[in-house]
């Protein structure tokens, strides 16, 4: 149990010296973040600090060693399951290592002038390293000298301010698309995400490089924004074009509008269209059918790049990031083409 005075008050650094058997300036020292401590000092005093309770102010915290030992994230605003993912292992990895995290969101297809807004104001408010979850390859220019003074990692491809832990959107296409021709389909059709992504272009250029190297001219993309409507949309598409026996969706919401369409017009999956779509949502093993799709490991590319991030701020050797892959899962939603008729 911690330990509380006689008037049952919150404990203080005194307190935690007296346990500790230590100074109240060690103990500042220590909760603080400063360094050249021993590690048996360190060791005590926070086992003072478990033993009493005590809790030190952020603010208070801030103003002694000068830090704030804060991540500053930076995301798109919208309902994507990915970047909530994402900022789930952020937030996890930062917690581990004793920072906190301040969010900033910059409306979709915003101009570069809405993402410089948010780095400064998160600069403001004391973060000492920025990841910015959104397609920041037409950034790295505009970012400049912030990116110098601040540390800051993207996780995305080709962004060019350290993009260190990556999935390779081209790999995903591939197993998307290599899976539906493996299956005896003769083309596969694709509903493209929204082009200011880097992904949904990444996933657009494997899948014509995967047709064109199987001999077979792509059809023409079909264009739409992640948002289940827009996969429906696009499924109404699909569902007045007879030929189509396979489709590949670059992502799984957009997928759940698709067979939505497909279903409507009387069109059955898998048995007249296959469809198979990327990340693996938790609804994706519970759709009707249940999807094929491509795992995106979400919650492990936060945790790498916010660690990346913390690396960088505390100038220590950089972590080996594990390679991370996706993973084809195959489900019920694509099978052999239909008999010709």
């Amino acid at each position: 149990m911690p330990v509380r005075s006689q008037q049952d008050r919150l404990p203080t650094q005194v307190d935690v010296a007296r346990v500790a058997g230590v100074s109240t300036q060690t103990v500042s020292r220590v909760v603080s973040g400063q360094p050249n401590v021993r590690p048996e000092t360190i060791q005590r005093v926070m086992a003072a600090v478990e033993a009493t309770g005590y809790r030190l102010h952020a603010a208070a915290a801030s103003l002694a060693s000068g830090r704030s030992r804060t991540l500053g994230v930076i995301t798109i605003s919208s309902a994507q399951y990915s970047t909530s993912a994402i900022l789930l292992g952020v937030e996890a990895a930062a917690s581990e290592e004793g920072y906190s995290v301040s969010t900033a969101s910059v409306p979709q297809h915003s101009a570069p002038a809405s993402f410089l807004g948010a780095f400064d104001r998160l600069e403001r408010q004391g973060a000492e390293g920025i990841v910015i979850l959104a397609p920041v390859g037409f950034l790295a220019e505009a970012l400049g000298t912030r990116t110098e003074r601040t540390p800051t990692v993207g996780h995305r491809q080709s962004d060019g301010i350290g993009a260190d832990a990556l999935v390779d959107q081209r790999e995903i296409a591939r197993l998307a698309t290599e899976h539906l021709l493996d299956l005896g389909h003769r083309t596969v059709w694709h509903v493209s995400g929204d082009e200011f992504w880097q992904e949904s272009n990444a996933r657009r250029d494997e899948w014509e490089a995967v047709l064109r190297e199987r001999g077979v001219t792509p059809p023409p993309v079909i264009p739409a924004d992640w948002s289940p409507e827009s996969g429906y949309r696009a499924g109404r598409t699909i569902a007045a074009i007879p030929d189509v026996t396979a489709v590949f969706v670059a992502s799984d919401e957009m997928a759940f509008g698709v067979i939505r369409a497909l279903h409507e017009a009387g069109r059955t999956v898998p048995d007249d269209v296959s469809v198979v779509s990327v990340d693996d949502i938790a609804l994706a093993a519970y759709a009707a059918p249940a999807l094929t799709t491509v795992r995106q490991p979400f919650h492990e590319v936060g945790r790498a790049t916010a660690t990346r991030v913390i690396d960088l701020i505390e100038k220590r050797e950089p972590s080996v990031t594990p390679q991370l892959r996706a993973e084809l899962i195959v489900r019920a939603s694509t099978a052999p083409p239909p008999p010709l008729a």
